[in-house]
């Protein structure tokens, strides 16, 4: 029987494809300053600028590929129950063929009515649908008759899937966090449930704030990292 490996990822994963990492040292996310953006209070103040800012990261999708750390990730399910956690909204782990995903933040090329998938319905996805990459506008209706928005989670909003992560990381036999520097919660807590002595391997160039035990840093970028990390699994 295979064991399980939680793979846990971020920006840094999908950066080496030339996908704009979430949030830059100055603050912004592609000139935005990210509550405009990424907010539900952006998406009160302003919808239209937030419709344009995700039709244009939704455009720029299919102009990358997967890059080699992806494509490692799917990989492992030859020879592990893999999961992967990842608070990317883009699909590059679906296109270089990961099977199970969790998107923590949503998906890019998902959107719904803006008064479902909350509270009052449970968070059911069953009104959101893929629209590939196309674009959204003022205007623009579901069969509800409400205005479409993004399927993303913004700040100021639950992150329905966490409770599927927890269990994922509860049962991990393997914990990897790859592209992501564990400062957007809660996500960023989610290595602390993994059980007593599962190893736990962190792909960062930079240095990392976590403290365990159980850590082992690989000091690379996703690409490299992840070719440290298959060898790693070879020898045990």
């Amino acid at each position: 029987m295979k064991k399980n490996l939680v793979i846990l990822t971020g920006a840094g994963v999908s950066a080496e494809s030339g996908v704009s990492t979430f949030r830059d040292s100055d603050g912004l996310w592609e000139q935005h300053r990210v509550e405009d953006v990424a907010s539900i209070e952006g998406w009160y103040r302003n919808p239209a600028l937030v419709l344009d800012f995700y039709n244009a990261r939704r455009e720029q999708l299919p102009t990358v590929k997967p890059n080699a750390a992806h494509c490692a990730i799917a990989e492992l399910e030859l020879d592990w129950n893999v999961t992967v956690v990842t608070q990317n909204v883009d699909n590059l782990h679906e296109r270089a063929g990961s099977t199970r995903i969790i998107h923590l933040h949503g998906e890019l090329t998902k959107v719904r009515p803006e008064n479902c998938f909350n509270d009052s319905d449970g968070y059911s996805e069953e009104k959101v649908f893929d629209i590939g990459y196309e674009s959204i506008h003022i205007g623009d209706k579901a069969p509800n008759g409400a205005q479409l928005r993004p399927h993303i989670v913004w700040f100021g909003e639950a992150v329905p899937k966490i409770g599927q992560a927890i269990d994922a990381v509860e049962a991990a036999d393997v914990l990897l966090i790859v592209g992501t520097s564990l400062q957007v919660y809660p996500a960023a807590g989610l290595y602390a449930y993994a059980k007593a002595g599962t190893p736990i391997y962190i792909i960062d160039p930079a240095d990392v704030a976590v403290r365990d035990s159980r850590l082992t840093h690989i000091k690379e970028v996703a690409t490299k990292g992840m070719e440290t990390f298959k060898n790693i699994l070879k020898s045990k």
